[in-house]
């Protein structure tokens, strides 16, 4: 039975969270703000709401509701059917009249606001907000209709009357189909929102939450220029920005973590004549090489975020924009964040590819699971009727329209979107593992193909040629046993940074610079300090087209490789993150962009010029101190004070001061601002010198691959001498036992970061016997081999919070 009620247009600062089943989860959200958050600063566009009472008067005034459920009874669960009763219901609603008092009402609310703008018939958006959206457990977003730009009296009822008929979308009918609920329980509250003139600035999607790996303590924001639509739905790879949230609060530190410049070949306008409406065009190339936002306004966005976060008690999905004209930001929508929300706090699953294959294409990964089979491409939605059921849908873009197609499919893949688009979001919620914003997906893989589509790799999902196997491996974290060892993590990509933040870890023992520096950086650093001596064609135009956006190429170094190991040190922040150092090879470093400019051969470069003997040289030192900029930045720009320096190779004790002078003469005091500075130990020289090393250092950490190859004389890469390489050598291990009895004598700690104990559970079972201080491991090892520690931890009689003999 529908019943109706006298307040059918309110203000939207009138209404707020408690107001849901009258004005919507959209129109109650932007009031619970407007008067709750406005005087805390955040900026929220105003306007008013037609309420779910008078959608209800609109369907009684107009003898709908019989007419509606006799369509309904029609429908035979296919989703053609239900395509044909959309547009049937859709035609209805269109037909009916407001009555003459609503309609009133909206006229005399909207002629308020002009006067309180001081603008006649100002623009607005003119937004859905229906009764069952932005639920704890469903987002409901997106399924039905926005009209942006909307002017003078008549449009806006008009575009009220199309938000009624948009409660029927396809989309929409589907999504209430997945959901389980019924087609008439659902009313509609429209929402008339002040437009932010982002037509000529900037606007997208925020997350108060990493939205692949649920990591809480991160903000992730898309952006795009103008209108935001491009990124809701997916139709642009936009730039993506990551913000750590604990140290947005200390106003001397910027703690922006990811800056990922996207293609954003497209913007949404204003139409060209002044009037309503909109208007798709190409963006500038200007545009397109630029960011959309300064690091103090992702700051600023960061900020809120916290705040709205804190006011709901949850993660949130938001929507920002910039106004072009005034420079203002403002929030304009804020949902519950619905897919992290609802995953175990202990339970972990981890997906891994057991076999290799070709990749076709790469994009931003949407969850982190693996799936496999056939291609089915389809490069316009007229086709969407050819899709077969259980195939892998390869398309441009997968707006709302396609969700009918998108729940049937086992994986997806698309050309265009970010990871914080509509298409995106939908897909998390069905749990269908996708890549998007692959640029090429629909040319290059073949209709009909094998293919298998990973995300277990971090941020970047991967599409590869044929059906790879894969394996899932779940554990209970809460079953994990506590250690007295510090159990801390190897860690090299910052993409997947975020995606081991669950485990029990005690930090990061080993962050690898050189990765950082091969993967995001790309160029050799005395190409960035000397682009000059640089002569290659193809390297000048590379280092061109990577440092676009920097007045100088030492800041593409410094800020890159800044934001790189942030991300690496703040999962488990504030817990230690040891950065090593770059250790590249010459043969290595000359592979990088502009590298063969600065690296000589060397017939034996495992031993020959790498490590600590390359920060003071000429050859390098240039390098070294980009390097040294680089870390000062982390810890004292970005804020991540809890990063180690490590100093890796180092083979005297000469050289151990050289190196620390020039990082002092680079303002890396050890001990200034809590600096502290280990060294790895992995020349026999270290050990033999252990106690004169450990006064010039904080801490050791073991490397175990160098010091067996150093011990035994076993290049660690001859094939041919594979066997003999063994770091539970009697030689080994009692250099190892040496090493560790050295570093508590010298009253510094110890660690291992080697591949020996992930590999060997009888080796970790030796470091704990030993009483080493810590053990970093390679994530994927984690899970397995930190049992084997509290078993050995326990044999010898060795409890979680007590210190080993000879050392506090």
């Amino acid at each position: 039975m529908i019943t109706v009620n006298n307040e059918n247009v309110l203000w939207l600062e009138d209404v707020g969270i408690k107001d849901v089943a009258h004005v919507g989860g959209k129109n109650a959200s932007l009031g619970e703000m407007l008067h709750s958050l406005s005087a805390e600063g955040v900026s929220v566009p105003g306007g008013f709401a037609l309420t779910a009472s008078a959608y209800r008067e609109f369907i009684v005034a107009n003898d709908m509701a019989p007419k509606l459920e006799r369509i309904l009874a029609t429908k035979d669960g296919s989703d053609t059917h239900w395509r044909a009763i959309g547009t049937k219901i859709r035609e209805l609603i269109l037909t009916g009249v407001f009555p003459a008092e609503i309609s009133q009402q909206i006229r005399s609310f909207y002629r308020e606001l002009g006067v309180r703008t001081g603008q006649q018939d100002p623009a607005v958006a003119v937004r859905s907000s229906a009764t069952a959206e932005d639920l704890p457990d469903a987002s409901f977003a997106g399924q039905q209709e926005t009209f942006l730009n909307v002017r003078g009296e008549q449009q806006l009822v008009d575009a009220c009357l199309r938000c009624y008929a948009s409660l029927f979308t396809d989309r929409a009918i589907s999504y209430r189909e997945i959901m389980n609920y019924g087609q008439l329980e659902v009313a509609l509250s429209v929402g008339v929102q002040l437009m932010v003139r982002s037509d000529v600035g900037a606007a997208g999607v925020m997350f108060s939450i990493d939205t692949e790996t649920g990591f809480p303590r991160a903000a992730v924001i898309s952006a795009n220029w103008g209108l935001g639509e491009t990124v809701v739905l997916g139709m642009v790879n936009p730039d993506k920005y990551g913000v750590f949230k604990p140290l947005l609060a200390n106003a001397a530190f910027s703690p922006v973590i990811e800056k990922t410049l996207g293609s954003k070949a497209r913007k949404l306008t204003y139409s060209a004549d002044g009037g309503a409406g909109t208007l798709m065009v190409d963006t500038s190339e200007a545009e397109r090489a630029s960011f959309c936002l300064d690091d103090g306004e992702v700051l600023q966005l960061g900020r809120w975020a916290i705040q709205i976060e804190n006011h709901y008690g949850r993660p949130m999905d938001m929507e920002w924009a910039k106004d072009g004209v005034s420079g203002e930001l403002f929030i304009v929508q804020a949902r519950p964040e619905t897919v992290q929300a609802r995953k175990s706090g202990t339970m972990m699953s981890t997906h891994r590819l057991t076999e290799e294959g070709r990749m076709l294409a790469e994009g931003a990964a949407v969850g982190d699971s693996i799936a496999s089979g056939t291609a089915c491409v389809i490069k316009s939605a007229a086709d969407i009727g050819s899709f077969v059921d259980g195939s892998v849908l390869v398309a441009e873009q997968t707006d709302p329209d396609w969700v009918p197609v998108m729940k049937r499919a086992r994986a997806i893949v698309t050309d265009k979107g970010g990871a914080t688009s509509h298409a995106a979001i939908v897909s998390r919620e069905l749990g269908i593992t996708a890549v998007v914003g692959t640029t090429n997906a629909t040319s290059v893989i073949a209709d009909g193909a094998a293919i298998t589509v990973s995300c277990a790799a971090g941020d970047t999902g991967h599409v590869y040629e044929g059906l790879l196997a894969h394996a899932q491996d779940d554990v209970d974290l809460g079953e994990m046993p506590a250690t007295r060892t510090d159990v801390m993590l190897n860690m090299a990509s910052p993409s997947e940074a975020f995606k081991w933040w669950r485990l029990p870890a005690k930090g990061i023992g080993l962050a690898r610079m050189e990765f950082v520096i091969n993967d995001m950086v790309q160029v050799h650093p005395m190409a960035l300090a000397h682009p000059e001596r640089v002569s290659d064609p193809g390297d000048q135009a590379r280092i061109k087209e990577l440092t676009r956006g920097f007045d100088d190429p030492e800041d593409y170094f410094v800020h890159t490789l800044a934001r790189g190991l942030a991300k690496l040190a703040a999962p488990f922040y504030p817990a230690p993150a040891v950065v090593r150092f770059s250790d590249f090879k010459t043969n290595e470093y000359a592979h990088l962009v502009g590298g063969s400019a600065f690296e000589e051969q060397e017939s034996n470069p495992m031993i020959g010029f790498r490590g600590s003997s390359r920060y003071y040289d000429p050859r390098y030192r240039d390098g070294f101190d980009l390097e040294c900029r680089a870390i000062t930045r982390l810890r004292n720009h970005c804020g991540f004070r809890n990063a180690i320096v490590m100093v890796p190779f180092c083979r005297t004790l000469r050289e151990a001061d050289r190196v620390l002078a020039v990082m002092a003469e680079n303002g890396l005091v050890r001990g200034k601002d809590g600096l502290k500075v280990y060294m790895m130990c992995e020349i026999p020289a270290n050990v033999v010198l252990a106690q004169k090393f450990a006064a010039k250092f904080d801490g050791f950490s073991i490397g175990s691959n160098d010091l067996t190859q150093l011990v035994l004389g076993v290049d660690r890469d001859a094939a041919a001498l594979a066997p003999l390489f063994d770091e539970r050598d009697e030689a080994v291990l009692a250099m190892i036992s040496a090493a560790v009895a050295g570093a508590h004598a010298g009253g510094i700690h110890i660690g291992i970061c080697g591949q020996g104990p992930s590999n060997h559970p009888d080796f970790a079972q030796f470091l704990v016997r030993e009483g080493i201080d810590s053990i970093s491991l390679n994530p994927d090892s984690f899970l397995r081999t930190v049992p084997v520690i509290a078993a050995a931890e326990a044999a010898a009689n060795i409890t979680a919070g007590t210190v080993p003999s000879g050392h506090d």
